[in-house]
């Protein structure tokens, strides 16, 4: 007779085996945990190799470098408009607060207000994300998108050379950021500039005086001129270019918010600043020979952040005036209708202005953010970055009807070279070269455009330019994507081989379906190939794709790609005589047992497409834990009966964590809220200590409560430190909030704060309700510190939740014992599968890492979209540091995201020592469910719509790449406080209730 099935419980020993069986046992049970431990060890290893380069692949697969050399710059057939050009770019200036009145009637850039109503020309610049400032002064400066590869290489140094109009020009002088001006300044010979030291950017303080010191540094260099021939040679020469990075709005916006007073009051700073610098020009050079250029490279969220797609980080004001710039356009109020172009951000070409403006009568004009390089580029007479790919907006320029055409020409041929390299790149290392069809005459388009400008045809030659343009556009996606189907189909067998091979680790290591014949090195396989021809032949497969990859010169990755899928689904094929016997296995089992297994497979399934949906709604999890609170509820009523308390528990606590992700992604500021909160975390402290010390007197809860004697002191202290650091809360915020700083006496009681409580749980008592009370109590104070509003409140609702499911776990065994299956448990115990005791994994036990993987994507976005890098609200980390650290500040983010995982864990892992299965193998089930999402998110990555949709399926699919890593850190760091904990013996504590 067979065993429970698959994950079925082995059958009992038989009584009657002799001891010699038994010594025999022993020794072969432990032969096979040696085995279980150097497999397990190789197949940790291999899956954080895997998920690292796989999570490479969609930059290879959607998002390949823009870069490519040997182009060649296209000189401009026009007259400069202007010899010189200034660039202000306002950091983080939202485009609605620029241009939107005050209160009071009266607008916050009067000077700029009355540019785009007498002088110049206005619209909004799109930008796309990442909504950061180093993405967003390349897209503005070299005319493309930053390289996708740039964030893994750093976002300060310079990963890739590229282009820009301070390449071109003939001399450049920038003055602001650190962060900002080397990056395109240090290794440039013809270039004057300056940054201020990195220790000036304080949030505690006005940041406006950073963009003050900007003017200063310029206004200083002017004036030296004055004595300094060289340098006033230097300044009256032409295709010069002025850069003024003005950080103000961006430090101000992340310290006090978009709708503070501060950072409104910095729009007008940047406003007089500009005002000041268009007044020193104009009285020293007095040739009405300067373009002027206002614009910004992200804007900012209404919590302080940037990062994302939403349209308050990506709308970004534009004003240009001065030489070369058209005047102002009054407009007759008319319904425009959508002509179809839709920017980067993918907003509508003809976007109605809003009333508050105040400028529904003067013609707006948006442009994406990389059309700005050509812009400037034109206007003082540069070729365009080599790499740029924007257009060149002609509606801001002031040119004739030939120049226009000239203009557009040039910004053409500029993103034809591109193409042209990429194609003869491409063509030179294919075996099998596939051409793109549409562009394969374009030297007669070429010379047609020029036989209709020199017959002065100027309209048909400005839209065979502009078919031109949008063609090499088109062109440049293609090749972007040219390996797509090739590397989908590598990855996805890739990714579908490494689950195959954690299913097969799991059967043979974790189960009770292995025997004894099945552990032999030696299999039989068919036609008499053994083990060394599989891996030989998979060897020379692998032999013959590198040979292909390499005659193409395909990238290293590529190669890697290749040999994983084939070592994977080689490893596979070698476990063939266990295939052989799992599929006799399943024949063979009755129909109301398979019934059971696809059950349990559409319900898992079903479960991790919810949670693949709930990355996009996060009210979901409001759905669900309103049904699970009342499903568990009433599972609690009808099989333990007497227990209305527990049920009543479980409801209320489903039901209270379900509001949260009802609450906006964006937390208001409520420091009453964060200093509340600890007094419900003491409170849920004593209630559970209250519990512990209660519980030897109820058999049903003995088995997770105290059955050692346990010193208050720990808990009054733990308590003590909670009280501390709610205290702390309100002093630093108010103390900041009155003093625009953070005493040194303040910050060193948090940091000690946060210290010692992390220390604390691990002398704490070892049963299962003392420590996780004391981990519990243990993570509060910094996660206290760290919370700025409700999410210090989700921190109790999550550990009310996750207590309900322990005691529920509890439950669920309690009622197992009590329905006189002590034969079953009996047989458990005989099946151990580990040096503890373990008992083998069954079916049912699929519900463990299930409802893991629910708990810890609601500890991900119970408080916000933490997939969204906006997410991370900078003003959580004020009560520990002020001055901008960029490594410190991540490092204290990354440390309050972890705090709710690691309760998750850390119950996840009493739980399996509760119920006695292999904690390791628990971890390779969710790793396989987490795959089964993973592959979804990798179908659903997107390069093209919505950048807001993109950064979201790129960020996505990232996170579940990450999470074998991730959980695994967060799993060895848990270890450090559960593995401690004691879980008596079933008989044990039965004796012990009788």
């Amino acid at each position: 007779m067979r065993g429970g099935g698959i994950f079925g419980g082995a059958e009992a020993a038989a009584a009657s085996r002799s001891r010699p069986q038994q010594r025999r046992g022993g020794w072969w049970t432990q032969q096979r945990q040696q085995v279980v431990k150097r497999r397990e060890r190789w197949l940790v290893a291999l899956g954080i190799a895997l998920h690292a380069v796989y999570m490479l692949s969609i930059f290879d697969i959607y998002f390949k470098t823009p870069i490519v050399h040997g182009m060649d710059p296209v000189p401009q057939r026009i007259s400069p408009p202007a010899k010189r050009l200034v660039l202000f770019v306002a950091d983080g200036l939202r485009a609605d607060k620029f241009f939107e009145q005050e209160s009071e009637g009266k607008f916050r850039a009067p000077f700029l207000r009355s540019v785009i109503k007498d002088w110049g020309r206005w619209g909004v610049s799109h930008a796309r994300p990442p909504t950061e400032s180093r993405p967003g002064h390349v897209s503005i400066i070299a005319g493309f998108y930053e390289d996708p590869s740039a964030v893994t290489k750093g976002w300060k140094a310079n990963p890739v050379e590229f282009d820009s109009v301070f390449n071109q020009s003939r001399h450049t002088i920038a003055f602001g950021s650190p962060d900002i001006v080397p990056i395109f300044c240090s290794n440039l010979p013809h270039s004057t500039w300056s940054s201020y030291h990195p220790d000036f950017q304080d949030f505690a303080t006005d940041a406006s005086f950073l963009d003050h010191w900007s003017f200063d540094q310029f206004r200083s260099l002017v004036n030296r001129s004055y004595d300094d021939p060289k340098l006033r040679k230097l300044l009256l020469q032409d295709k010069l270019v002025i850069f003024l990075h003005l950080l103000g709005c961006d430090t101000n916006g992340h310290a006090h918010r978009p709708y503070s007073s501060i950072y409104l009051n910095n729009v007008k700073v940047v406003d007089q600043i500009a005002e000041g610098v268009y007044n020193l020009m104009e009285s020293y050079f007095k040739d009405n020979q300067t373009a002027y250029i206002f614009t910004a490279d992200h804007g900012m969220s209404d919590k302080g952040s940037h990062g994302d797609g939403h349209p308050s980080n990506t709308d970004t004001p534009l004003v240009a005036w001065g030489a070369g710039i058209k005047y102002p356009r009054r407009l007759i109020p008319s319904s425009q209708s959508d002509d179809g172009f839709r920017f980067v951000d993918d907003h509508k070409h003809d976007m109605p202005t809003p009333i508050e403006w105040g400028l529904t009568g003067i013609e707006r004009i948006d442009v994406n953010q990389a059309d700005i390089a050509p812009l400037m580029a034109t206007l003082v007479g540069l070729p365009c970055p080599v790499n740029s790919v924007g257009n060149l907006p002609l509606s801001y320029l002031r040119l004739s009807e030939a120049e226009e055409v000239e203009a557009a020409l040039a910004n053409a041929k500029q993103i034809l070279n591109q193409f042209l390299c990429k194609s003869q790149l491409k063509q030179s290392n294919s075996l099998w070269f596939k051409q793109f069809k549409p562009l394969a005459n374009y030297s007669y388009v070429l010379s047609q455009i020029e036989d209709l400008i020199a017959a002065r045809d100027y309209k048909a030659a400005m839209k065979l330019s502009q078919i031109l343009r949008s063609l090499s556009l088109s062109g440049l996606h293609y090749f972007q994507t040219y390996d797509w189907l090739m590397l989908m189909t590598t990855v996805t067998l890739g990714y579908v081989g490494w689950m195959v091979n954690l299913i097969l680790h799991v059967l043979q290591s974790y189960t009770s379906f292995p025997r004894n014949d099945l552990w032999k090195k030696n299999q039989a396989f068919p036609l008499g190939i053994t083990e060394q021809q599989v891996y030989l032949g998979g060897c020379l497969l692998m032999a013959l794709f590198f040979i292909m990859l390499f005659l193409e010169n395909s990238p290293p990755l590529y190669h890697v790609y290749v040999s994983m899928t084939i070592f994977l689904w080689t490893r596979i094929f070698c476990n063939y005589q266990f295939l052989k016997e799992l599929w006799r296995e399943l024949c063979s089992r009755t129909f109301s047992s398979n019934i059971k297994l696809l059950t349990i497979f559409v319900v898992a399934i079903f479960v991790l497409e919810f949670l693949v949906a709930s990355f996009f709604e996060r009210k979901l999890y409001t759905w669900c834990f309103l049904i699970v609170g009342l499903l568990a509820a009433i599972f609690v009523l009808i099989f333990i009966p007497g227990k209305l308390f527990l049920a009543t528990y479980v409801w209320v606590a489903c039901w209270f964590i379900s509001i949260f992700t009802l609450m906006p992604a964006e937390i208001p500021d409520n420091n009453h809220l964060v200093t509340a909160s600890g007094a419900l975390i003491i409170l849920i402290g004593m209630a559970s200590r209250w519990f512990d010390l209660s519980s030897d007197r109820d058999k049903f809860w003995s088995y997770i409560g105290q059955f050692k004697e346990q010193k208050s002191c720990l808990f009054l202290v733990q308590a003590l430190l909670v009280a501390l650091s709610s205290a702390m809360v309100w002093l630093s915020t108010s103390h900041r909030a009155q003093k625009k700083g953070l005493l040194l006496v303040h910050q060193l009681i948090n940091w000690s704060i946060t210290g010692i409580s992390i220390v604390l749980p691990l002398f704490s008592p070892t049963s299962l309700l003392s420590r996780l009370t004391s981990i519990f109590l243990g993570f509060a104070p910094p996660f206290l510190l760290l919370s700025i509003g409700y999410e210090a409140i989700f921190y109790s609702a999550l550990a009310l939740v996750l207590m309900g499911w322990t005691l529920v776990e509890r439950a669920n065994l309690y009622m197992t014992k009590d329905k006189g299956s002590s034969l079953h448990i009996g047989n458990l115990e005989n099946s151990i599968t580990g040096s503890h005791g373990e008992r083998c994994l069954q079916l049912s036990d699929l519900r463990i890492p299930l409802i893991f993987l629910v708990l810890f994507n609601v500890a991900f976005f119970g408080t916000g979209n933490f997939a969204s890098i906006a997410s991370f609200e900078i003003s959580s980390v004020y009560r520990f540091i002020t001055i901008f650290s960029p490594f410190l500040m991540a490092a204290l983010l990354i440390f309050k995201l972890f705090i709710p995982f690691m309760l998750v864990i850390c119950v996840f892992s009493a739980i399996t020592k509760l119920i006695r299965v292999s904690r390791l193998g628990c971890y390779f089930l969710v790793i396989l469910f987490s795959d089964v999402m993973t592959i979804h998110f990798f179908f659903l990555v997107r390069n093209t719509g919505s950048w807001m949709e993109i950064g979201n399926s790129i960020s996505h699919f990232g996170i579940m790449s990450a999470q074998v890593v991730f959980i695994l850190i967060l799993f060895a760091l848990t270890n450090i406080y559960t593995k401690d904990i004691e879980i008596p013996s079933l008989r044990l504590s039965s004796r012990k209730a009788m």
